[in-house]
C-alpha cells in the first residue's frame, strides 16, 4: 500500500473516531453503520481522483459532488431525478430535513430521538468533516490542521452532552488525529531515503537516530498536547472546567435560557392522594370565569408509551417568554376566550411542575421557572417548587364545535408519526376492541367519541381508586377485560387504542375542577388529582376528552343532542359557541419553532406531506445503491477523466535516454494536437509538424505567445524525427500547457465546458476499442483449425 493511500484511511478512521463522540446525544446508534460505507466511498474516490491524477481543486470538486450523491441516495431518493441525481425536489426536501433537524436539536434533551433530520445533521455533518480532513490531510499532505475540523466535531458533541464519558469520546478522538500524524510522519520521513530507516549506526547517546527518535518525538508531543488538552481547562477558572467538566444540577443545565428536562413519573403519586384519608387542599383559585366546568388544572403532559406506561419525554427548555405562543394547531376560525385566573399554592404543597388551565397564554410568576414549549408547562429550575407560590396564569377558554373537529384534516406525518406511535408488545385485542367499538365511523372524532362513552357510560367500567395501575404490556389488556380501575387506567387506555386507530394522543395530568367557596374562590384538593386523554385534531389543537365515569366533566363539544345516538349534533355549536371569527392570530401567524417541529403549522396534510427518504430501506440497501449511483455518476464523467488521466502521463517525467526524449517529445506534440482538437481544430494527418503547427496558430487564433511555444514543439518534433541524434527538448510540457489555455481563452464558455467534459479526441478510445476488436477477430480466426471438405471423387 503506497504512503498516500494508508493516510488517506488513517484519515477517514480519523473521522470515523471522532464522529463517535455524537453517539451519547441521540438514542440510537444505527446511523453510525450508515456512515461508515459513507465515508469509505468518499476516501475512495478521493484516492481515485488523486490517482488519475486530478488537479487539487478537481479532486475536491468530485468528492463534494460524490457526497451530495450519497446524501441525496440516503435522504431524498424519492425526490431525486431517476432516485440518485439531486434535483430541485431533492434540495428543497434534504433543506426541509435540515430545518426539522434544527428544530428537533432545539426541543429534544440527551439522547434525542433519531429523526430523519436529526440522522441528516449527524451524517451530513460527518461526511463534510471528513471532506475536510481527507482534504487537508491527504490531497494537500497537511496533517496537522485536519486536527482543526476533528476538535470542531469533538466539541459540538462534548458541548451537548451532558454525560461523564466524556473523556472517553476525546481519548477515542484524540487517537485518531494522533494516529494520522503519525502515518503523515511516517510518509514524510519515508521519501527522505533508507538514513531514517533500520538500525541505529552505533550505540549510545546517538542512537535516537534513524526511524526510533522521529516515532519518539512523535509520542512525545502527543502525550504533551493530550495532557494540556485536559489539565488546562481544569486549572483555567475562566473555562469552567473546559470541555471535559460534568454538567451543572438542576433541571436546567446552568443560568442560560437552554437545558433540558427530564421528568419524574407523576402517576404514583397521584394514585396516592386519590387514596389519602386526610383530603386537604392543594390550590386556592380566583378566577375570571364563571363556568368551572373546563377549569382543569394541568401539571404535565406524558407522550411518550411504551406498550407498559405513559410517562413525559425529556424536553429541552427556556426561558419563560413574556407571552406564550399560540398553542399548536390551534386556527383563527375556532372560538376562544380569554381566562384570567390567580393561584395560590398550599404551604405544604411542593410540585416541581406548574399547575396551570390549558392552554396558557401569559405566566406572572417569580422565582426560578423554566418554559418547556412543546407541552405548555411551567417546570423549577435548580430546586424551585410551588411551595407557597402565587402567581397569575392568563389561558385561553378554547370552544370548538362538534362540526369543527369533525371536519378537521388529517395531522402534519411528523406529528402523526409521533403521536400514534405504539410498541409491538401491545395486545392485539387492544387495537381490535377499538375497531369494534368505533365500527361505522365517519371521522376520528366520532371514534373518539365512541370511545369516551364507551368506557364512561355504556362499557359497563366500574371507577375504583384500590385497583393497582398494574405493569407489564398486559396491563391496558387486563383493564379492558376486568372493566375496573380509576382515571389512570381510562386514560391509558383510552390514549392507546386512539393511537391504534390513528389518531395522535397522549395523556394529561394534573386536577379536575375544584369546589367553588363562599368568599369567590375555589378549592382544589388532593382527590382532585386527576389524569385524562388529549387527542389531536387540525385546527383545534390537544384536545381534553373524558372517559373516567364519575369523575371531571365531560367536553360540552362531544354532547348527544339528538335523542338515540351517543354522537353529537355536529350543526350544533358547543357551549357560547359563535359563528363569528376570532380576532386572535392564526396558528400561521404564531408558529414557533417548537410548533413547527412537531406538526409544521399551516404545512401539508399527512396525506400531502412527502415522507421522509431516509426512512425506508437499510444499511445493506444503500451499499447495494452506492456502486450504481458512482457507476452513474462515473459515465458522463469517464471522457474528462480519461483526457485528465492521458494528459498527465503524456507530460509526465521520462527516462533520461534517447529513447525517453524521442517518447517525452511524441508525447507532447500528440497531446498539443489532442487539445487543438478539443477546442474543434481536427488534426490533418497529411501535413508536416511545422504546417500542422501553422494551421493550429491560425485556427486558433493565439496570441503570439502561445504561437511561439507551438512552433517550439514542432521544431522538437522535427529534431527528434530527423537529427542524427535526438536530444530532449526542455519545456515541452510547459509549452503544451501554454498553448492550452492560449486555445481556451480563444473560444467561448460552450466549446470550453465541452473541451472540458466531452474532449472530441476521447473518440481514440472508441478507435482503439474498435482496432483491438479487429485484432481478437483475427486472431481468433487464424487460431481456428482449416475443415477441409472431403473429395467428391471416388476411387
Amino acid at each position: 500500500m503506497s504512503g498516500r493511500a494508508r493516510l488517506a484511511l488513517c484519515a477517514a478512521a480519523a473521522t470515523l473516531m471522532a464522529s463517535c463522540a455524537l453517539l451519547p446525544l441521540v438514542a440510537e446508534p444505527t446511523w453510525l453503520l450508515q456512515l461508515i460505507p459513507l465515508v469509505a466511498v468518499q476516501t475512495g474516490v478521493g484516492a481515485a481522483a488523486r490517482r488519475v491524477p486530478l488537479g487539487r481543486p478537481l479532486t475536491v470538486a468530485v468528492q463534494a459532488l460524490v457526497t451530495l450523491v450519497l446524501l441525496t441516495l440516503v435522504f431524498a431518493r424519492q425526490q431525486a431525478v431517476v432516485g440518485l441525481v439531486p434535483g430541485p425536489d431533492a434540495f428543497r426536501h434534504i433543506a426541509d430535513l435540515l430545518r426539522q433537524g434544527s428544530d428537533d436539536v432545539s426541543v429534544y434533551a440527551i439522547p434525542a430521538p433519531l429523526t430523519d433530520g436529526i440522522r441528516l445533521m449527524l451524517i451530513g455533518g460527518a461526511l463534510v468533516i471528513g471532506l475536510l480532513v481527507d482534504t487537508l490531510a491527504v490531497t494537500f499532505r497537511s496533517a496537522a490542521p485536519a486536527g482543526l475540523p476533528l476538535l470542531a466535531l469533538y466539541s459540538v458533541a462534548a458541548g451537548l452532552s451532558d454525560g461523564g464519558a466524556d473523556w472517553l469520546w476525546f481519548l477515542v478522538a484524540a487517537g485518531g488525529y494522533l494516529m494520522l500524524l503519525l502515518a503523515e510522519g511516517r510518509d514524510r520521513l519515508a521519501q527522505w531515503g533508507r538514513v531514517f530507516g533500520g538500525a541505529p549506526r552505533s550505540p549510545g547517546p546517538s542512537a535516537d537516530t534513524g526511524a526510533v527518535a522521529p516515532v519518539r518525538a512523535g509520542r512525545r508531543i502527543g502525550a504533551v498536547a493530550l495532557g494540556v488538552a485536559l489539565l488546562v481547562p481544569l486549572v483555567l477558572p475562566a473555562m469552567q472546567g473546559g470541555l471535559l467538566a460534568a454538567a451543572g444540577t438542576g433541571v436546567g443545565a446552568g443560568h442560560g435560557n437552554g437545558g433540558t428536562i427530564s421528568a419524574v413519573n407523576p402517576l404514583v403519586s397521584l394514585r396516592d392522594s386519590l387514596n389519602t384519608d386526610n383530603d386537604r387542599q392543594v390550590l386556592s383559585l380566583r378566577t375570571s370565569t364563571s363556568d368551572l366546568s373546563d377549569m382543569y388544572l394541568r401539571i404535565v403532559s406524558l407522550d411518550d408509551f411504551d406498550g407498559t406506561t405513559w410517562k413525559p419525554a425529556q424536553r429541552h427548555i427556556t426561558g419563560v417568554p413574556d407571552t406564550l405562543p399560540t398553542p399548536l394547531g390551534l386556527s383563527g376560525d375556532v372560538k376562544r376566550a380569554k381566562v384570567r385566573t390567580t393561584v395560590t399554592a398550599a404551604q405544604w404543597y411542593a410540585q416541581d411542575w406548574l399547575p396551570m388551565p390549558y392552554p396558557p397564554s401569559e405566566v406572572r410568576i417569580s422565582g426560578r421557572w423554566r418554559y418547556e414549549p412543546v407541552g405548555m408547562t411551567l417546570v423549577g429550575d435548580h430546586g424551585q417548587t410551588t411551595r407557597g407560590e402565587t402567581y397569575q396564569v392568563t389561558s385561553l377558554d378554547v370552544q370548538p364545535t362538534a362540526q369543527q373537529l369533525a371536519a378537521a384534516p388529517e395531522p402534519a406525518a411528523t406529528l402523526r408519526r409521533q403521536y400514534t406511535k405504539v410498541p409491538a408488545t401491545l395486545p392485539k385485542v387492544v387495537a381490535g376492541t377499538a375497531r369494534e367499538i368505533t365500527a361505522g365511523a365517519r371521522s376520528h372524532y366520532e371514534q373518539a367519541v365512541k370511545l369516551q362513552d364507551w368506557f364512561s357510560v355504556s362499557g359497563g367500567f366500574q371507577y375504583d381508586t384500590q385497583v393497582e395501575v398494574g405493569t407489564g404490556p398486559q396491563a391496558i389488556a387486563n383493564f379492558l377485560k376486568k372493566k375496573e380501575g380509576f382515571c389512570v387506567h381510562f386514560s391509558f387506555a383510552m390514549a392507546a387504542m386512539a393511537r391504534t386507530l390513528g389518531i395522535p394522543a397522549r395523556v394529561a395530568v394534573g386536577f379536575a375542577p375544584g369546589t367553588p367557596q363562599a368568599d369567590g374562590t375555589v378549592a382544589v384538593n388532593q382527590k382532585d388529582a386527576h389524569a385524562w386523554p388529549e387527542l389531536y385534531f387540525e385546527g383545534v389543537g390537544w384536545t381534553r376528552f373524558e372517559p373516567t365515569p364519575t369523575r371531571g366533566t365531560t367536553p360540552s363539544y362531544t354532547l348527544s343532542h339528538t335523542p338515540g345516538t351517543s354522537l353529537p349534533d355536529p350543526a350544533l355549536p358547543s357551549k357560547n359557541a359563535s359563528s363569528a371569527p376570532s380576532t386572535a392570530p392564526s396558528a400561521s401567524e404564531s408558529c414557533s419553532t417548537e410548533a413547527r417541529r412537531v406538526q409544521g403549522c399551516d404545512g401539508p396534510s399527512a396525506a400531502a406531506a412527502p415522507h421522509s427518504g431516509g426512512s425506508g430501506g437499510g444499511p445493506w440497501w444503500y451499499l447495494l445503491l452506492v456502486p450504481a449511483g458512482l457507476l452513474v455518476l462515473t459515465v458522463p464523467l469517464s471522457p474528462l477523466l480519461w483526457r485528465a488521466r492521458t494528459r498527465s502521463v503524456r507530460l509526465g517525467g521520462y527516462a533520461r535516454t534517447e529513447a525517453g526524449a524521442v517518447a517525452h517529445t511524441l508525447a507532447a506534440w500528440q497531446e498539443l494536437t489532442d487539445s487543438a482538437w478539443d477546442h474543434g481544430i481536427v488534426p490533418d494527418e497529411s501535413l508536416t509538424p511545422r504546417g500542422a503547427a501553422a494551421r493550429i496558430v491560425r485556427l486558433g487564433r493565439l496570441d503570439p505567445e502561445a504561437g511561439a511555444a507551438v512552433h517550439r514543439v514542432a521544431d522538437a518534433v522535427e529534431q527528434v524525427l530527423y537529427a542524427p541524434r535526438p536530444r530532449p527538448a526542455a519545456g515541452a510540457a510547459a509549452d503544451v500547457h501554454r498553448v492550452t489555455v492560449g486555445l481556451r481563452a480563444a473560444v467561448g464558455t460552450g466549446a470550453r465546458l465541452r473541451a472540458l467534459f466531452l474532449p472530441r479526441s476521447s473518440v481514440q478510445v472508441l478507435w482503439a476499442l474498435s482496432a483491438r476488436w479487429s485484432a481478437l477477430r483475427t486472431r481468433l480466426a487464424a487460431a481456428r483449425p482449416t475443415l477441409r471438405r472431403p473429395s467428391q471423387q471416388q476411387g
